[in-house]
């Protein structure tokens, strides 16, 4: 049985971020940005407070969230979208080769690049019949 619930708080995060992305590149402050957020999907402050913490998203307010955002009537509710909003390890992973990069010299800086090059070829590839 598919989990909307968790689907659809995951998805919103996603428009939350691209929606604070666009803000931020527009060179719009970042102060204040999840009260514009809000306002956009036409829900209160508040409102928008329990959601990213976890307060449900029933049908009525899915569909009114997508289209404020401009996404297809049910986008919200797949589950089999690559999330765009990275978890907690993936912060600190990319935290630590940003680290791992900036103290390397160029010899560590290439090993480093092609060690990845090939840990993303591997991921790539189909596994053997």
């Amino acid at each position: 049985m598919p989990n909307t619930t968790v689907a659809r708080r995951r998805n919103v995060l996603a428009l939350h971020r691209r929606f604070l992305e666009g803000a931020v590149a527009a060179g719009l402050p970042a102060k204040g940005l999840d009260q514009a957020f809000a306002k956009k999907i036409e829900i209160s402050p508040s409102m928008w407070s329990q959601i990213k913490s976890s307060r449900p998203i029933g049908d009525n307010l899915a569909r009114q969230i997508e289209r404020h955002c401009d996404v297809e009537p049910g986008w919200l509710d797949k589950e089999d979208r690559p999330s765009e909003v990275p978890d907690a390890a993936e912060e600190r992973f990319i935290a630590a080769a940003r680290e791992a990069w900036r103290t390397a010299n160029a010899k560590g800086k290439r090993e480093l690049s092609g060690w990845l090059k090939k840990r993303a070829q591997e991921a790539g590839e189909e596994p053997a019949p």
